[in-house]
């Protein structure tokens, strides 16, 4: 098909935190050497900020770094950490808060703000278009482009219009080629073009594979006597005692609000475990309790986090593009903090990609960035805290903590042992014959609720009729090896509820109801048969967080 295409000089692909912050440096160096760029910003969420979760704690060290003026400008950084709190949840009623001298010094807040990443996106899209840049939400990067000698050129968007059976429906729009000089993929944890260049590259074969964690996040209105501004607290802990490791968080943010979430290691064995019902028994703590009892849920989410840290961060440079942000996996577990890290590998991209046009190269790999990235504070963060989740996984809870406060605050990070982690998270899914079947209560609908009501909160939405963006490699395995063996745990690990296995005339069918999808890629991750591959649906799809 001939394809409508448009060339630019940089395609950036993802309107999240490193992705704009790409976006405003090029844009910065185009106009401080006053030199006109064509930059474009394609995101697959139906806004700006539609598609955007995180806790979050922001460090505002990139942003000081990106716009040393943007308490002038009006960043929406509103709401200063007042406080740490760091709770051991024993069991389900009882709690003890950790000493100031027992927390490793990354969980320490001070400087950092309570703040919401979809309006912090929101606003640097803003500052992004006042530089030049042009931005287009709602529309789906779905392939990579690449020249005759292999190096990427740029990215295709998706079709519009397109039936369920491949047919083109009324309204059909055929998807068009942004072409580049440079592309950069910034489409957050597990992005499905990052994975593929991954792969094509071979950018993880000096890695440990990626690791990840699933991450929830509800948003309460709470009553003024139990809300206190700029309050963070995290634990460890119960209801993960016994089938996983992960933690909680509460944080006390602007307007009477709180965010309250729990993030669950998807390395996790038993796969009769349900994240959603974990997350769901957390807020029945009182120490949790005690905040949202008498409050309202306004807001639900979930999404993954790759938390596999400095060795498995795979070769980020590639011919005619890089990768940044968390589809680099630039996370630092260590803090429970990623945006600003992904807004520094962006940062640095904007710099190598600009020498290399003013030099006027074009697909070629940019090995300058990964020099200058390994000189940056980013890098050394990454370095520093290394070990801090294979520790915990390896070690436990108790000592892996005992580990990483002796590394952290005596060491600085440069205790000479390596945990690292070899197994992918799909591959600890144990069988099913070995373990239990975990009874979960059912929801109160006050504090605890079900994942119908919730996605409901996160305002999802995908036409009905079209291609489902959830393939299945082969559409035997879920009954015939996933059933039998595992108890096909796509039917608890989603948070959506977006996978069951239902009875239809007598038989057992796995049902995809791909319109519930929040596009969080646990499926993707999790499946012990990696069987399920997870595609872009059309553009504009999915999850609309009005602050997440």
């Amino acid at each position: 098909m001939e394809r409508e295409s448009m060339d630019f000089d940089v395609v950036i692909v993802g309107a999240g935190p490193s992705g704009l912050a790409t976006a405003c440096r090029l844009g910065q160096l185009a106009k401080d050497n006053d030199q006109e760029l064509m930059i474009c910003v394609v995101e697959k969420g139906a806004d700006i900020g539609a598609h955007i979760l995180s806790g979050a704690v922001f460090e505002p060290r990139a942003m000081n770094e990106l716009f040393p003026d943007w308490k002038e400008r009006g960043a929406p950084l509103n709401t200063a950490v007042t406080g740490d709190e760091i709770l051991l949840l024993k069991d389900h009623q009882s709690a003890s808060q950790l000493p100031g001298f027992a927390v490793p010094k990354t969980f320490h807040n001070k400087g950092n703000y309570i703040v919401s990443m979809g309006n912090i996106c929101r606003w640097l899209a803003e500052q992004a278009e006042q530089l030049g840049v042009e931005i287009f939400p709602g529309f789906a990067a779905s392939e990579v482009l690449y020249n005759e000698d292999g190096s990427v050129a740029g990215i295709q968007t998706g079709d519009m219009g397109v039936g369920a059976d491949g047919s083109e429906k009324d309204g059909y729009m055929p998807g068009m080629e942004l072409r580049a000089k440079y592309t950069v993929f910034a489409e957050g944890c597990r992005g499905h073009l990052g994975k593929q260049l991954i792969n094509q590259f071979q950018l993880d074969k000096d890695s440990t594979p990626q690791h990840y964690g699933l991450g929830f996040k509800e948003i309460w209105d709470v009553p003024a006597d139990v809300h206190e501004p700029g309050k963070v607290v995290h634990s460890a802990g119960w209801p993960l005692n016994d089938n996983g490791s992960g933690g909680g968080y509460l944080y006390h943010a602007e307007d009477g609000q709180v965010y309250v979430g729990l993030i669950i290691d998807l390395n996790y064995k038993n796969p009769y475990l349900n994240p959603f019902q974990e997350f769901q028994r957390y807020k029945t703590h009182p120490a949790i309790k005690a905040v949202l009892e008498n409050g309202k849920r306004v807001s639900y989410g979930a999404r993954a986090i790759a938390k596999g840290g400095y060795y498995s961060l795979p070769k980020m440079t590639f011919p005619g593009g890089l990768m940044v942000g968390c589809n680099a996996g630039t996370l630092n577990f260590a803090k429970i903090k990623g945006n600003h890290t992904a807004m520094k590998s962006g940062m640095i991209a904007a710099e190598s990609i600009f020498n290399a046009l003013q030099s006027e190269q074009q697909h070629t790999e940019l090995t300058d960035f990964t020099q200058a990235f390994e000189q940056s504070w980013a890098f050394d963060e990454l370095y520093r805290s290394r070990n801090f989740g294979g520790a915990i996984h390896k070690l436990g809870t108790t000592l892996g903590g005992a580990y990483n406060m002796l590394d952290q605050n005596y060491f600085g990070g440069k205790l000479p042992f390596k945990f690292k982690e070899w197994t992918p998270d799909y591959k600890c899914t144990e069988k099913s014959a070995q373990h239990q079947p975990i009874e979960y209560p059912k929801p109160d609908n006050k504090l605890t609720f079900d994942r119908l009501s919730s996605v409901f909160l996160s305002n999802t939405n995908h036409a009905e009729d079209q291609p489902c963006h959830l393939q299945l490699k082969d559409a035997d395995i879920p009954l015939t090896v996933n059933l039998p063996e595992f108890a096909e745990p796509a039917q608890r690990y989603c948070p959506a509820g977006v996978y069951e296995v239902v009875e239809e005339d007598g038989k057992e069918v796995f049902k995809i109801n791909a319109q519930n999808c929040i596009h969080c890629k646990t499926c993707d991750i999790k499946d012990p048969s990696q069987n399920i591959n997870w595609v872009v649906p059309e553009g504009g799809g999915g999850p609309t967080y009005p602050n997440m």
